[in-house]
């Protein structure tokens, strides 16, 4: 069955264009950024899962997230061990 490519180009011609401004936009706003290691080492001692807590002295929710992985190509192939990490806060302060 033969695809159909005028639509499809249609499509690419419609919308690749916005795919690039967006990026030019995107990469412009970016700043460089720094490791911190004091938040490294808070990262690595999440335990996995979602945790949530209110601290009573603040007006504030703190979350954190946590999620390793191993992924193997076939039974005894090579693995990529992925590790996720988060840490959230969001603050209300009336001014």
């Amino acid at each position: 069955m033969a695809l159909p490519l005028v639509p499809l180009a249609g499509l690419a011609l419609r919308y690749v264009p916005l795919a690039l401004a967006v990026a030019v936009v995107v990469g412009r706003s970016l700043v460089p950024g720094r490791t911190d290691q004091r938040a490294e080492d808070a990262m690595d001692d999440l335990a996995e899962g979602l945790a949530t807590h209110r601290p009573r002295d603040r007006r504030q929710m703190n979350a954190a997230a946590r999620l390793r992985r191993v992924v193997r190509l076939g039974a005894n192939g090579p693995g990529v061990e992925i590790d996720a990490a988060v840490l959230g806060r969001l603050r209300f302060r009336r001014l």
